[in-house]
This record gives structure tokens, C-alpha cells and sequence, in this order.
């Protein structure tokens, strides 16, 4: 628990104090947002605010994820109090690395949106190619590494709040790492766009995630409290390094707090297609490493709100040729029947809060009952 606290804590300090001076160095190099002209006319205020703000929420979380183990480790081996318990984990580090990964593919769409000064960067092929890079890397490598009880970060089994019986495994050992990679990149695919969708007001994205991965650090604590290596029962959580997970989901949920302080509306900075894709990234991996895949769809229930919203107008429009909301995504709908910006967000926070509280409600339930 000090670990978690104590990254939490680092990440949430970088994110507050690093956030201001990245808005000055972006300001001074002239890195604004260019907003798209079809949007609502309230949004054109915005072109030129500092965005790429996604990499001070990366970076925070690796500071804190590696500061705290680091600090923790020098604290044990003086022998003043022991934290040996608490070392960086393989699931951890795969997580981040998926987080920086979608973050690097999204610096590259803000960065070409920045030099060619329109509001659309990289083509939708190119993005998906750099998310489906990194994450075949990261399914492929979730499946490597068994620990103890030959648990690897990752299963073929598709999960809700733990692993079902349907198992990727019947398609053979070839096979069963095919369906898992393509299975894992449509949620690292769904995630990452879902978070970048919903990135669409001052501060609504941040204080979200902040719900999201608040959700995991109490499912990483639960599973580490009630883990088949220290409580073997019916009811007990095989999965690798909740513990450590729920570390990483602290300082996810902490630099997104810190940021949250610049980003929250009228917003200093965005954090821009660098954070939306990289925390979408972190969500989806985390519910793959804590074997909750499905689960994912109620602690992310916003963003699976606003992605259907886009679908529902899509399909809508091509089958009726009319449009079913004024606007797409779903927050531009209610911009433009008269709802004010601020009312959107804290309306849409609260939907995120019943979402997670939901999610969380599920998985204690399953325990409790044993479903």
C-alpha cells in the first residue's frame, strides 16, 4: 500500500509542477491546437492553446512508477524498514510500455497536425498501423514471462472479472496466439479511440480517467489481498502482479490529477491524441493484465458511450440519410442544443462515476456470490 500512495503521490506532484513549464516551453516553440472548422463556433477560442499535453501525463506516471520502486528499494537495503515486497513487475512494465508506445504513435499525429497547421494528422491507416505495432508487441509479450504457478501477465481465456471458460486455447497453441493477439488489439484499438472521442471539452477525458483507473488500483488491491499464491480458495484471483498493477493504475490516476489542475476548463494545455491514445492504452492494458477484459466495458463506460454515439451517427446516416444527433460525438450534441461546457463535463463526470461504481459493484458482487 506505501508504494501505491507514495507513486501516486510522486506522479500527481510531477504532473502539477511539470505541467506549467511544458506550457511555456510549447508556447515559446508555438505548438497550439488547430481546431477543426466544422465543430461547435464556441471551440475556435481554443485554436493555439498548447496541446501535447499527454506527454507531462507519461511522464509523470513513469516517474512516479520508477521513482517510487527506486526510493523504496535505497529505503529497504538501509535496513531502516523493509519494502522488499514492493519490486517492479513484468505486468507493470508491459502496461507502460503499451502506454508509451500508443503515447509516441500519438505525439506523432499532434506533432503532424503542429507542422502542417491543419486539425487532421496522421491518416487513419497510419494510426492504426503504429496502434496494431505496438500492440502485437505487447499481446505477444503478455503471453512470455510466467512467474509463479506458471502464471503469465496475460491468459488466452477471455475475462469479465476473472477468466471465463472460454478459452483462445482451443484453436491450438499457433492458433489461440493469433486470436489473443488480434483480440487484445481490438481493445487496445477500442480503448485508445474511445479515450481520444471523448477528448473533446476542457477536462472532461482527465477527470474521467481519473475515475477509471481510481476503479483499478481498488480491483489490483482486492486481487493482490485475495491472490491464489497467498488465499487459495474457490473465490481467489490468478493473476500475475495485481499488486504492482494497482501501482501502476495509482500513478496513471494521480499524473491525470495533477494535470487535471491545467486542464480542467478554461484549459491552459490539451493533453492532445499523445494522452487520449496513450491512456486509452494504459486502460485496456491494465484490464488485460488483471484479467477483466470485459469488465473494462463498465469502468470505461463513458467512453464506450461516446464511442456508440459516433457509430449510432455514422450507421444512422448512411441507412436514413439523417443524422441522429446534431452533432458527433455525443458532448458536440449537447454544445449545440444550448448546454454550456462546464455543465457537460461535471454531467458527464457523474455518468462516469455511476459507470466505475457499477464496475466495482460487479466485481465485488462476483466475489461475494461467486458467479
Amino acid at each position: 500500500m506505501v508504494t501505491i500512495v507514495l507513486a501516486a503521490g510522486i506522479a500527481m506532484v510531477v504532473a502539477l509542477v511539470g505541467t506549467p513549464l511544458f506550457i511555456k516551453f510549447l508556447v515559446r516553440r508555438q505548438y497550439g491546437q488547430f481546431i477543426r472548422d466544422d465543430g461547435p463556433t464556441s471551440h475556435h477560442t481554443k485554436r493555439g492553446t498548447p496541446t501535447m499535453g499527454g506527454a507531462v501525463i507519461i511522464g509523470a506516471t513513469l516517474i512516479g512508477y520508477f521513482g517510487a520502486h527506486l526510493l523504496l528499494q535505497l529505503i529497504s537495503a538501509t535496513g531502516f524498514m523493509d519494502f522488499a515486497g514492493s519490486s517492479m513487475s513484468v505486468s507493470g512494465l508491459l502496461v507502460l510500455f503499451l502506454m508509451a508506445g500508443l503515447g509516441l504513435v500519438g505525439f506523432a499525429d499532434d506533432f503532424t497536425k503542429i507542422s502542417k497547421e491543419r486539425s487532421l494528422g496522421l491518416r487513419s491507416h497510419e494510426k492504426l498501423i503504429g496502434q496494431g505495432l505496438v500492440g502485437v508487441i505487447f499481446a505477444v509479450l503478455a503471453l512470455q514471462f510466467p512467474g509463479g504457478s506458471h502464471r503469465t501477465p496475460a491468459s488466452t481465456a477471455i475475462s469479465f472479472v476473472r477468466d471465463t471458460n472460454l478459452d483462445l486455447a482451443v484453436f491450438g497453441t499457433a492458433g489461440a496466439l493469433i486470436a489473443f493477439v488480434l483480440w487484445a488489439n481490438i481493445m487496445i484499438t477500442g480503448a485508445s479511440n474511445g479515450v481520444n472521442l471523448v477528448d473533446g471539452l476542457d477536462g472532461l477525458a482527465t477527470g474521467a480517467s481519473v475515475m477509471a483507473f481510481g476503479g483499478y488500483v481498488l480491483i489490483g488491491i482486492w486481487q493482490f489481498n485475495q491472490n491464489c499464491q497467498i488465499i487459495p480458495g474457490p473465490n481467489c484471483y490468478d493473476v500475475r502482479d495485481a499488486h504492482d498493477l494497482a501501482v501502476v493504475a495509482a500513478c496513471v490516476a494521480g499524473a491525470c490529477f495533477g494535470f487535471l489542475w491545467w486542464n480542467a476548463s478554461p484549459a491552459k494545455i490539451f493533453m492532445g491524441d499523445t494522452g487520449s491514445l496513450a491512456l486509452g492504452g494504459a486502460l485496456a492494458g491494465l484490464a488485460i493484465t488483471t484479467h477483466t477484459q470485459l469488465l473494462m466495458i463498465f469502468l470505461g463506460g463513458l467512453f464506450v458511450i461516446v464511442t456508440m454515439s459516433v457509430i449510432i451517427q455514422v450507421a444512422g446516416f448512411k441507412m436514413t440519410r439523417k443524422r441522429v444527433f446534431r452533432m458527433a460525438p455525443l458532448h458536440h450534441h449537447f454544445e449545440l442544443i444550448g448546454w454550456h461546457e462546464v455543465t457537460i463535463v461535471v454531467r458527464f463526470w457523474i455518468i462516469q462515476g455511476l459507470c466505475v461504481a457499477a464496475g466495482l459493484g460487479i466485481f465485488y458482487a462476483e466475489w461475494v456470490v461467486g458467479l
